[in-house]
């Protein structure tokens, strides 16, 4: 058997889980076939890539500390962060 003969076997084996539900690809969990959680986990790999440029290597590290904080989370420091200024005006 020739490399690729032994290479179309294992992706129609891999084809076969992935169609049965299995993740075969490192990051494309939710694609049905072999294609569709290769296509998946590239362009997931580019949207990280993206955001890290975008970021930059200081921003990336920023946001790991933060954990990824929602919106949310956010509002509600920010909320108790305008509270504590009014009552600092309130008793000047």
């Amino acid at each position: 058997m020739t490399s690729e003969q032994k290479e179309k076997e294992l992706r129609s084996e891999l084809d076969q889980k992935a169609r049965k539900g299995e993740t075969v690809v490192p990051g494309g969990a939710g694609g049905k076939s072999l294609e569709a959680q290769e296509h998946l986990a590239e362009g997931r790999i580019r949207g990280g890539q993206k955001r890290k440029q975008q970021l930059g290597v200081d921003g990336y590290r920023i946001i790991g500390k933060k954990g990824g904080e929602s919106s949310s989370s956010k509002k509600h420091v920010h909320d108790h962060d305008d509270q504590h200024h009014d009552r600092e005006h309130q008793t000047q």
